[in-house]
């Protein structure tokens, strides 16, 4: 086995999830690094901390002396089109995916480097990361999607979760109200159909997931590329704003569907529905679900 240093976040995301598959991942996880980076010329640095809880990433050089990043993920299904995500996006918005391949459970990505990489959550007020994050997804949701490519409908996300949050809520509710879980897993059911224009999603843009650059002030990292209803992308920024969610959760979804000229009932919706599912294992969503849920006709 090669030996690698492993980032805080992936080991804690390891250990949390206590599954056996992840364990014997992250065991082979340094032979993996050490075969793409020879396959691909590459010199290693150390890897970024905190890291993420998926994947191993660590600024690297190419043989002709490119400042590169390489990133080997564990594979999962809800980042199964990350690299072909990239490509459409081109580097518009996004960074830019320069080479892919799969290497058993791994799958390995050759990006851009997006110095200094500081984090927009880091950077600014949640404020003025609306307003950036609004930005993105304009450019992101531009991208033609073929009829060939292949990314998921947003829905086959959405009932992936919706059963799995049926199933645990029924073999423990944990104080969960069952009728904000009732109307939670029907919203992710219902939503995806009612969608009145279908863009390229990244599904997972916060304020964590954007980095400072120099080809431009902001590049998103870490897409879950799925194809569906847009008001859905501004969700995962909504979930990351602790104080705002709490205090005022409709006027928050309310602030981005203005931003994103989106209907903004749309958009409560859609915070409603990930409130409920998350509140399962997070009882700080359960007041908002709650607030969110008296607005809704």
């Amino acid at each position: 086995m090669t030996a690698i240093r492993i980032p805080r976040l992936l080991a804690a995301g390891v250990r949390d999830d206590d599954l056996p598959e992840r364990h014997a991942w992250l065991a082979g996880l340094g032979a993996v690094v050490a075969e793409v980076a020879a396959a691909w010329g590459l010199s290693l640095g150390d890897p970024y901390e905190p890291g993420g809880y998926c994947a191993w990433v660590a600024p690297a050089r190419t043989a002709n002396g490119d400042e590169v990043a390489l990133k080997v993920a564990w594979n999962h299904w809800e980042a199964d089109h990350e690299a072909e995500g990239l490509r459409a996006w081109d580097g518009n918005g996004a960074i830019r995916c320069l080479r892919s391949a799969g290497h058993g459970d791994s799958g390995a990505l050759l990006l851009e480097r997006c110095p200094p990489g500081h984090s927009l959550g880091a950077t600014l007020p949640e404020s003025e990361q609306d307003v950036v994050i609004a930005g993105l997804l304009r450019r992101l949701w531009d991208a033609p999607v073929a009829d060939s490519a292949p990314f998921r409908p947003l829905g086959f996300m959405c009932e992936e979760w919706a059963a799995s949050f049926e199933r645990r809520f029924s073999a423990d509710g944990r104080g969960l109200d069952p009728g904000v879980a009732r109307a939670g897993a029907a919203a992710l059911r219902e939503l995806p159909t009612g969608a009145p224009r279908a863009v390229l999603l990244c599904t997972d843009l916060h304020a964590g997931n954007v980095l400072a650059a120099e080809r431009e002030p902001w590049l998103a990292i870490d897409p879950k590329p799925f194809v569906g209803d847009p008001a859905y992308d501004t969700v995962q920024h909504m979930l990351n704003c602790d104080e705002r969610l709490a205090g005022d959760p409709v006027a928050l979804a309310r602030r981005m569907a203005g931003l994103l000229d989106l209907e903004p009932e749309r958009v409560v919706h859609w915070l409603f529905a990930r409130c409920a599912q998350e509140a399962l294992d997070d009882p700080s969503m359960r007041e908002p679900a709650r607030r969110l849920a008296s607005t809704l006709t």
